[in-house]
């Protein structure tokens, strides 16, 4: 929304940010919000609450977000109502002059609505999750394990951009320069619901930085996501299907890498699937984090059998795709990162491989609202 140069254009905004608030109010489900929160300040209260641990940590954990939303919401009446008591001193001036201070608490307002209303957009039954994301080279060779790279360097920097905590759990070097491959967790609500917009082949555009002749370059790399929680119920995972290979931890990591067999590597021989972690400090808890990432990948493997099933059953669905890559990232002969799910485009490329990607996001998730 453009800022307000004048108190008419103001009070528009004012009134356009006090309906979208109201809009929030509902899509939030305000009412709801508050009865949850009685109805677990009620339950948090209860003496005997940790007597079942998992249901104490459920229990505390809504209540937090719930705390959260609410005062959100709260505090965006607040300021809607202290914008307003600005706008006044200034209509009462009467010398058409913009307060700074009103300006900014606008501006404030409209970024924090504009984020509900991207949470809106979430409303998958894992979307508030964690999320474990991979990111593997693809075709191109040493271009694209150095593309990997970049593109895991992206997702780290959009993570603390949005104030997520991240967990690096394995790296696998290229052979020249970059990464094969590389698998961390990113935490912070609605981490997967928002990367899962990015889940696809991601391609680039390069004069590359390993050709002594200086060509243009394509290379691919690519992003998967799974929602990650420390427990699975839907999942049970039987010791006998598990193989647990140990070796030495490699890459950068301290005095502790290079020196124990602490790495683990899983194969879970009914399925096939295989996990690695070697960033933990210890063999044990290198196992205990890649069995939960296990947990995690059988989770969605399972889902996504269900939803093939559903498929067949409902009939063949003609797919929205454009060729393979969902994005291309072009840095010569000219700079553009085009999306071509949605059309989203900047020149900015800079700044997307810095991590500026939430405005991508944002238009995969109306996009998919329409389908």
């Amino acid at each position: 929304m453009a800022r307000p140069e004048n108190p008419i254009e103001a009070a528009s905004m004012l009134e356009s940010l006090v309906a979208r608030l109201n809009e929030a109010n509902v899509y939030m489900g305000l009412d709801k919000l508050q009865a949850r929160h009685a109805e677990l300040n009620q339950e948090v209260g209860d003496v005997h609450l940790w007597d079942d641990q998992e249901h104490a940590k459920a229990a505390t954990s809504e209540l937090a977000s719930v705390e959260n939303d609410i005062g959100i919401l709260r505090d965006l009446r607040i300021k809607l109502d202290d914008a307003e008591a600005l706008l006044t001193l200034i209509r009462e001036a009467g010398d058409g002059d913009m307060d700074h201070e009103l300006i900014e608490l606008l501006d404030s307002i409209d970024h924090k609505l504009l984020e509900l209303e991207i949470r809106s957009l979430l409303s998958g039954e894992y979307d508030s999750q964690d999320a474990v994301v991979e990111v593997h080279a693809g075709a191109g060779g040493t271009d694209a394990q150095d593309w990997c790279e970049m593109l895991m360097r992206m997702y780290l920097r959009w993570a603390e951009r949005q104030g997520f905590d991240t967990e690096m759990d394995e790296v696998v070097d290229g052979q020249e320069a970059g990464l094969l491959s590389a698998t961390f967790i990113v935490k912070g609500r609605y981490a997967y619901g928002m990367l899962s917009a990015e889940k696809g082949v991601h391609r680039l555009v390069r004069i590359s930085p390993f050709d002594s002749q200086h060509r243009r370059h394509t290379s691919f790399a690519s992003l998967d996501v799974i929602p990650f929680m420390e427990n699975i119920p839907e999942v049970e995972i039987d010791e006998k299907d598990i193989r647990v290979d140990t070796y030495r931890s490699a890459g950068a990591g301290g005095q502790h890498v290079n020196k124990t067999d602490s790495a683990v590597r899983l194969t879970h021989l009914p399925t096939g699937l295989v996990v690695t972690c070697q960033n933990q400090r210890s063999q044990h808890q290198n196992k205990a984090r890649a069995m939960q990432i296990l947990a995690a990948r059988l989770a969605e493997l399972h889902r996504e059998e269900r939803r093939k099933e559903l498929d067949r059953i409902g009939g063949p669905k003609e797919e929205v795709a454009w060729g393979n890559q969902i994005r291309s990232y072009t840095l010569a002969p000219f700079q553009l990162v085009k999306d071509h799910r949605t059309q989203e485009e900047t020149g900015n490329v800079a700044a997307v491989l810095d991590g500026d990607i939430s405005n991508f996001m944002e238009a995969e998730l109306r996009r998919r609202r329409l389908l």
